[in-house]
């Protein structure tokens, strides 16, 4: 399989007037997040959760909304700290004072796009909680069963840095997570781009007469130039882009590789190879094809695999990091 390469033909059309609305409404907002606005369209596209790693400040949060607008979707925000509860994130049963019976107050989960901010810092039984929503699509409050909205995408996001009372997620969690990827810092042209907006920005005027200076939230254009009817039909759209059975294999000769290796103590699961087929499929509909190349192996394996293996402590101790380790896994595939 050689890296990069493609199949000639015309590009297919149909995602550019979803996907560029959609990159074009978030840009007035967000600067030089063009590589995380595609892995959130991506998740969105394939139902499947992302995780993102990044210092603050990085415009995480601002992204994410820039983007539920973009599309009309329900937005909902959970800030993780270690006094979260599950009932705080799902819902709980309220007994209503007039009438003497519970009713059921639904928590902040029951959105489209649901951002669940430092998830690493609730304890593991919440993480367990909104793990396992994530994954059945549905919550139980005291004897009822809700479906949760649909679309729903969980964007979830880490501090790298400060660990101080944290509860780093164990490999089977984090292996529901479809991708795992790590914001860096904007090159000086975008964060020029940034501090001139920062400059740009006015006053927000209260009913009471006071003021207030704007942030970068208050800048978000609140007209959304997309639909969730047009979501649903740009995922139809990613359902018909061709996977064939020599990029299947190569799927499957990738995640295999990475249970074989002498450096990886555990290997990706079945997940990750379905995550890759299904990611790669999105990613070609997003950049105007209507089949997968081998780029889109490349492209996403680092966001899809990374999250999935273990190193063994040998290699741990000799100085090895998953990312040299998957390199050369893919330099064998090339």
């Amino acid at each position: 399989m050689t890296k990069g390469s493609s199949i000639q033909g015309s590009p297919s059309t149909r995602s550019s007037a979803f996907a560029d609305s959609v990159r074009s409404h978030v840009e007035k907002t967000v600067v030089g997040l063009d590589l995380v606005v595609e892995r959130t369209l991506i998740s969105l596209l394939t139902g499947g959760h992302l995780l993102l790693e990044g210092v603050p400040g990085t415009a995480k949060t601002l992204m994410v909304q820039s983007v539920a607008h973009a599309i009309e979707l329900d937005f909902g925000r959970v800030q993780f700290t270690i006094d979260l509860l599950p009932s705080d994130i799902v819902g709980s049963e309220i007994l209503d004072k007039d009438s003497g019976e519970f009713r059921i107050h639904k928590g902040p989960i029951f959105a489209n796009l649901l951002l669940a901010d430092e998830i690493n810092r609730a304890s593991p039984k919440v993480q367990s909680a909104l793990l396992e929503a994530m994954q059945e699509r549905r919550v139980t409050i005291g004897d009822n069963t809700f479906s949760l909205p649909s679309p729903f995408l969980v964007i979830a996001t880490q501090n790298p840095v400060e660990q101080a009372g944290t509860f780093e997620l164990p490999e089977a969690q984090l292996d529901r997570f479809l991708m795992r990827h790590r914001l860096t810092y904007l090159d000086p042209e975008d964060e020029t781009e940034v501090l001139r907006r920062a400059l740009k920005l006015k006053l927000k005027r209260g009913d009471d007469g006071g003021a207030m200076p704007m942030t970068a939230f208050d800048a978000i254009e609140k007209t959304a130039p997309q639909s969730v009817a047009d979501l649903t039909s740009a995922m139809e759209q990613v359902l018909e882009v061709h996977v064939s059975e020599v990029f299947v294999r190569h799927c499957v000769d990738l995640v295999n590789r990475t249970r074989d290796h002498v450096d990886i103590e555990l290997g990706g699961s079945p997940r990750a190879g379905i995550a890759l087929v299904t990611a790669s499929r999105a990613r070609a509909y997003l950049h105007g094809r209507d089949y997968v190349v081998p780029e889109d192996i490349f492209a996403l394996a680092e966001d899809i695999v990374l999250h999935r293996i273990r190193l063994s402590y040998e290699a741990v101790a000799r100085g090895r990091t998953g990312e040299q380790v998957l390199a050369e896994i893919l330099d064998q595939l090339s």
